[in-house]
């Protein structure tokens, strides 16, 4: 899994003030942590190939998504995402 998802971070840095750009910056974040935690469970036995294809999938679908929110200019919540990174 290539992950770009530490992307996240150069808009933000870019447009610290805008809240558009904060909102997608934080959700992405929750998406970049999740891919690497899919990641690291590879090397647990028994469940961890399966979590990480699953988490791979999710975390690929969510971002295109977020993406399309952007291009959009929407602040859709993602789903399990949003909740997590409003605690943020």
């Amino acid at each position: 899994m290539r992950d770009l998802g530490v992307l996240c971070f150069v808009p933000l840095m870019m447009n610290a003030g805008d809240e558009f750009v904060y909102f997608h910056a934080k959700q992405g974040l929750v998406l970049w942590i999740w891919s690497v935690v899919a990641l690291f469970a590879l090397y647990v036995p028994g469940i961890g190939k399966a979590f990480f294809n699953i988490s791979a999938t999710a975390v690929l679908v969510l971002s295109i998504i977020g993406l399309v929110s952007v291009l959009l200019k929407k602040a859709w919540k993602l789903p399990l995402i949003h909740g997590i990174a409003d605690k943020i």
